[in-house]
């Protein structure tokens, strides 16, 4: 691999910020440096001569600068083969200069987005010469090094002192690679705001947040996670969290989202479901009673409130062995008592959006969906049975179907008195489900007696509701749509259990 050094560079760039030191390093290696608009006036009052572009291309900036550096002379002067004869010859007949080096930012094309802006300001920051000469300079870098976001600053100034600017191919391919980073995602965002409404069946996921994970699902599988998890959470303490770690966090911040701004939610899962789940006056009860739920299972698990934990609360939870928990704020004092365990990972949950769709792989491709927002509503509901729930069951049946939409399919949830008494999950049979949430509940002495059921999909007979009454409950949510609803409606109406449908399934696979 040949190394080059750095004799000219081309400057062009929206952010100026960290730009001078490298300015300044480029000048005191003897560097001629060419440049445009607002970069070559910074760069002047910095007291560094420049060559302006139009000096080269004997062409001003023109339409409104949407044309600057796009001419012969200068992407010549990029994309030329510096160990190709004929190349050379063009180059000294066309007097067209060397650039050794581009240094680029593009227009905050996705920020400009986020911004709200109108339409005509967003298509203004899609960046054409920039994208240009980034594409070119990482096309030819045998010969070029380009440095294309105001991220790679730092590292390209540590490398033109540390080397004064005797740069190797591999520096240059791998600065290749950020510009092709850099481009690639550029375009994808370009690309989905024009297909916001999905007109193209195509499929442009960027991320280029990245970080290695310890290792994945299990120790022999290498992890990755891709997003900006700062945006979502503050770390206050504890280790790095691992791919299942990430997993349960999802699920608990999905489930709790249901739950925001009312009163103090607890909720214990693990394995991605609740195995508690309480709401109440104080946090501290709502952990209290979410623990009951099933304290077996809350060993090693993720723990979520939808309101600040405070010290009573604190150290309750500092008797378990849980491995995060999660609030929209921790006290000083419940933050003390919470870090008393080393690798206890706390996180503060910010007020973020959250994405719109859901994706995973299937088979050989991509499977994409709008994400589940709908949650049942009181006015969503019909009542089918002659026995009505009363208001109070009725915030019972409202409760328990807000946790089995967020709950593995097949599944029962049993609640009571907004509490979780148990829930069955991820059964092949709806009656295995009821079985092993009736049986769950009863371990932990939970009387079922006028507590309320939801099931994630309709009952295609009436096993699930006579198995339900035999136990006591005295309340259904179910979303109905079976040929056969008449059948649990019926026995519903012949043994005094009151039944109301949603309309809405809610499987979760």
């Amino acid at each position: 691999m040949s190394n080059k050094t750095i004799k000219s560079a081309l400057i062009s760039v929206f952010s100026k910020d960290g730009l001078e030191p490298i300015v300044k390093e480029l000048n005191k290696q003897g560097v001629t440096i060419y440049s445009t608009g607002g970069t070559e006036t910074f760069i002047k009052n910095l007291g560094i001569d420049v060559v302006p572009v139009e000096d080269v291309t004997s062409y001003p900036s023109i339409l409104g600068g949407r044309v600057k550096t796009l001419h012969p002379k200068v992407f010549g002067g990029i994309l030329n083969r510096q160990n190709h004869d004929g190349d050379f010859k063009e180059m000294k007949d066309f007097d067209i200069p060397q650039i050794d080096v581009v240094i680029v930012d593009l227009y905050p094309f996705e920020k400009t987005v986020a911004s709200g802006a109108s339409n005509q300001d967003i298509i203004e920051k899609i960046d054409i010469g920039g994208i240009s000469l980034i594409r070119a300079a990482a096309k030819n870098y045998a010969d070029v090094i380009c440095v294309s976001s105001v991220d790679d600053y730092a590292e390209f100034l540590e490398l033109i002192t540390d080397k004064k600017g005797n740069l190797s191919e591999a520096d240059r391919k791998a600065f290749a690679a950020k510009a092709f980073n850099v481009s690639s995602h550029y375009d994808s965002a370009i690309f989905n705001y024009f297909n916001a409404d999905q007109t193209i069946p195509a499929l442009k996921i960027s991320e280029t947040n990245g970080k290695v994970l310890r290792y994945g699902e299990n120790p022999h599988q290498k992890g990755f996670f891709y997003g900006d998890f700062d945006a979502l959470f503050t770390q206050l303490h504890g280790k790095e969290l691992s791919y299942n770690n990430l997993l349960d966090v999802d699920a608990a911040v999905n489930l709790i989202q249901e739950f925001k701004g009312e009163k103090p939610t607890f909720a214990v899962l693990k394995h991605n479901n609740a195995c508690g789940f309480a709401q109440r006056d104080t946090v501290l009860q709502a952990y209290v009673d979410a623990l009951a739920g099933d304290p077996v299972s809350a060993f090693g698990g993720v723990l979520i409130s939808n309101t600040q934990i405070d010290e009573a609360c604190a150290a309750e939870i500092h008797k378990l062995f849980c491995e995060v928990v999660i609030a929209p704020g921790f006290t000083a004092e419940a933050e003390a008592i919470l870090k008393g365990k080393k690798n206890r990972i706390l996180l503060v949950l910010k007020d973020t959006d959250f994405a719109p769709t859901t994706v995973r792989t299937c088979l050989n491709g991509v499977l994409v969906q709008d994400k589940n927002n709908k949650t049942d509503q009181i006015e969503d509901l019909t009542y089918v049975t002659n026995s009505k729930p009363s208001n109070d069951a009725i915030d019972d049946l409202i409760f328990a179907s807000k946790i089995c939409k967020h709950t593995k399919s097949n599944t029962i949830v049993l609640v009571k008195n907004k509490q979780l008494c148990a829930s069955g999950t991820g059964q092949t049979s709806r009656v295995d489900a009821l079985n092993q949430a009736i049986h769950k509940a009863v371990s932990f002495n939970f009387d079922l007696k006028d507590s309320v059921m939801a099931s994630d999909a309709f009952f295609p007979f009436p096993d699930c509701v006579e198995i339900a009454g035999n136990a006591g409950i005295t309340s259904v949510i179910q979303p109905g749509g079976s040929i056969k609803d008449q059948l649990s409606i019926d026995y519903c109406n012949d043994n005094n259990i009151a039944m109301v449908m949603t309309g809405t399934r809610h499987f979760k696979h």
